[in-house]
């Protein structure tokens, strides 16, 4: 594996989709996990401890930026966050928590909704050194 998308709930796989996407037709290994911060925190921790051959994860929140916060402050590995546009404030909370997060916390953080989701695997190509040229893809 080389790209984790690492989702909080089985609702996130239709918007992590065009991600998803990208990475396929760049030739990437991938996989996509369900774990939730808040409603399976042991879950999650015990995939982080068990990743092997991944080296970037785009982490997709929701109403808050728990998910890709604890994956940052977990692991050795680019982190990604991505703001999905879901709840009261239309992701706008989660991109605010994403961008402040603490010092030894770091996450990459994507724009709002689909476009996002699209950056955030553009950006882990060019992680990974394997960026398209402009207007592939």
């Amino acid at each position: 594996m080389k790209v984790s998308f690492v989702l909080g709930s089985e609702s996130d796989k239709e918007f992590a989709e065009q991600g998803i996407k990208r990475i396929a037709q760049a030739g990437v290994e991938y996989e996509v996990v369900v774990h939730s911060a808040h409603r399976d925190l042991p879950g999650l921790l015990a995939y982080l401890k068990s990743l092997k051959d991944v080296q970037v994860i785009i982490a997709v929140a929701g109403m808050s930026a728990a998910l890709p916060g604890i994956i940052a402050a977990s692991v050795d590995l680019p982190v990604i966050g991505v703001p999905r546009p879901v709840g009261p404030l239309g992701g706008v909370d989660a991109l605010i928590s994403m961008v402040q997060m603490p010092k030894a916390v770091p996450v990459a953080t994507m724009g709002i909704g689909e476009a996002g989701m699209v950056n955030a695997a553009d950006f882990a190509l060019r992680i990974l050194k394997l960026s398209p040229k402009r207007g592939e893809l």
